[in-house]
């Protein structure tokens, strides 16, 4: 493993974690956007806990890569389906948001996947 893949590993935990923590505690700058997108708010729970579970498996993937590898792919697909969320709502100036999540999580995992 690479010092590299560790850091990225971290920054990309911490920062998925944080918009999971942020959406759990209904956030307002979480939360508005969904309410606009029409997401539903008995969704709000899971999908907070999608991005802590996401959040936890790339930290453990650096004790356990397979886990690791596994907990980026479900975070791309997670942030894949928001950027589809976003672009169905017709909000053309928020796609950037759920590109900032994905961009680090796609590099840690073409880290991990190269180690």
């Amino acid at each position: 493993m690479s010092v590299s893949y560790a850091v990225l590993a971290v920054v990309t935990a911490v920062w998925v974690g944080f918009s999971g923590v942020s959406l759990a505690r209904r956030a307002e700058f979480v939360v508005q956007p969904l309410v606009e997108y029409g997401v539903p708010r008995s969704w709000w729970g899971p999908l907070a806990f999608a991005k802590l579970a996401g959040a936890a498996g790339v930290l453990i993937g650096l004790a356990v890569p397979a886990l690791g590898v596994a907990a980026a792919v479900g975070l791309i697909l997670y942030f894949l389906g928001a950027v589809v969320t976003v672009l169905r709502a017709r909000s053309y100036k928020t796609v950037v948001f759920p590109l900032l999540y994905l961009a680090p999580v796609a590099a840690t995992l073409g880290l991990a996947l190269a180690a």
